[in-house]
Order: C-alpha cells, then structure tokens, then sequence
C-alpha cells in the first residue's frame, strides 16, 4: 500500500473517530440536560413540601408538611373613611349595609323576637326611644366583628349620658359605646371599655358626630356543665389602636355588680343596647366566623 493510501485511511478512520466522539458527546449533553432539568423538576416540586422534616411541636404536621391544608381564599375588605363605609371581606356576614334591618330583631320580654324598630336613613340605623335593645336574628360565638359608630353631634349631657349603648356580644359581654371625647366618667365605663372590668388601654374617641370603628376579635366561654372550661377573651382596637390585647371577661357585664358566668350555648345573637335613646348611630357592621387552623 502506498503512503498515500494509507495517509488517506488514516484520515478517513481519525474523522470517524471524530465523528462517534462528537455523537457520544452530545447524548452525554443530552442526558445531562435531562438530568439536570429532573433534578429542577423535583426542586420545584419541593417547594410545595416535604414530607421528610421533624414533626412539629404539638402538632400532627411537618415543619413545610406538603399535605398541610393551605387556607382559603377571600378577596379582602376595603377600609373606611368618616365620608363613607369600606367594604367588608367576601366571606363576611354583613349584618348592617346600611338598607334595612333585616337581619336585626328586638328583643321582647318575653324572650320572643320583634320588628327591630330603630330609624335607618342615609346608610345608617339610629337608636330609637321606647324601642328597646336589638339583637341578630343569627347566632355567633368565636367571631371577627366591625362596627361603626357615632355619637351625637350636639351634646346634650355629660359622663353616662353622653352618647351611651354598647355593643354586647352573646347579649352577654359588653364593649361600651360612648362619647369620650373631653368627656370623664368613670375608666372602666368610658368607650371602649370591657363594662365594669376593665377599661381601655387608652382614649382614642374621635369628636361627637364623627365616625368611629371597632374591630372586635372575641373567643367564646366554653362550659363543662355548671363550670367554665374556658373564659371568654376580647380583643378590640378603636380607631385602629389597640385597646385590649387578648383580655379576658370575668363573666357578664351588669351595672355596678361583679359580673359572673352562667352556663349558656356556644352561639348566641349580638346585641345592640338602647341606653335611654341616646341616638348613638352605626353604619357598617359585619361578623366573620372563626374556626381553627387547617380548616377549609
């Protein structure tokens, strides 16, 4: 064979050669991007959960468990201004839209339901003399409630008789409505009080006439029996500011008497005292159910 045949052999044979390292080269690629973007897959998929961290505290979960329950979704509710009402969460049970008291009732002595008969105009209900209290005609116990008020503009009084009602949940345990603006009275009396138990962390009352806000977290008493298995706790924030933090009732809320627990159901209706016809105004009331974690 001449030299240049075989010169010629060996090129063909390097250029094959060549050629299977460059096709052996790109499937190794291949299988590397492959690989790769499985092991991106299963990244991702990671953080949806794992299954494969410590148990937490007290918990039947894993620390980022993937089968925890994620919470619902509710579009939010809007905040107010003193010109006019937010709007309240989705999941929401507006009691009050400023239309009509339909879902209000009074409370009769005989323990019956009436026609609720406080005036309601311009996006708001009035207190009414010779009407009495009025109560929902739905029964609420753990619950998130907001509630808008005004006290007269003109003042007519002084102390308790200066814009009085209050806010009473389970008809039971009461969060004072009041005017305390350049007001005294006695502390665990004046707006935004736990009636005759405690009284608010601070003053933050707006000026007659003008629109204030309560946002309420209560927990309901649970009974086992005659005993009480868990006291009732409030939290409330006026006008934003924190007034009690978690605090407890140490039972119903009378005047001038320490208030004690009686037994009574889980839900009860809330209610809205007609304190001598003060015309206290509200506008704006919805309640919010509360249950527990990794519920749907």
């Amino acid at each position: 064979m001449s030299v240049r045949r075989i010169a010629l052999a060996i090129i063909v044979i390097a250029g094959l050669l060549c050629g299977l390292a460059f096709a052996q080269a790109q499937k190794g690629a291949k299988k590397g991007a492959a690989k790769a973007q499985k092991a991106q897959g299963e990244e991702k998929d990671r953080t949806l959960g794992y299954d494969d961290t410590d148990v937490l505290p007290d918990q039947k979960w894993r620390v980022h468990d993937v089968a925890r329950p994620r919470p619902r979704i509710i579009t939010p509710g809007t905040e107010s201004s003193p010109e006019r009402p937010g709007r309240a969460p989705a999941d929401a049970i507006v009691l009050f839209d400023g239309k009509d008291l339909s879902k209000w009732a009074a409370r009769m002595r005989s323990g019956e339901m009436g026609e609720a008969k406080w005036k309601v105009e311009s996006g708001y209900m009035e207190v009414t003399a010779g009407t009495g209290d009025i109560i929902t005609r739905e029964k609420f116990g753990d619950c998130q409630l907001h509630i808008e008020w005004a006290s007269p503009a003109e003042i007519a009084n002084k102390s308790q008789f200066r814009g009085n009602s209050g806010i009473m949940l389970m008809s039971r345990y009461e969060i004072q409505v009041l005017d305390c603006y350049e007001n005294p009275t006695y502390a665990d009396g004046q707006a935004g009080s736990m009636y005759g138990q405690w009284p608010p962390l601070v003053n933050a009352c707006r000026k007659p006439g003008e629109w204030q806000s309560y946002d309420i977290i209560f927990e309901a008493p649970r009974f086992d029996g005659d005993k009480v298995a868990k006291p009732a706790f409030v939290t409330v924030l006026h006008n934003g500011v924190l007034l009690h933090h978690r605090q407890q009732f140490i039972g119903r809320t009378p005047h001038a008497r320490v208030g004690t627990y009686a037994p009574h159901s889980p839900e009860e209706p809330l209610l809205l005292q007609n304190h001598g016809g003060d015309k206290v105004r509200f506008r704006n009331i919805w309640i919010r159910r509360l249950g527990g974690y990794d519920q749907q």
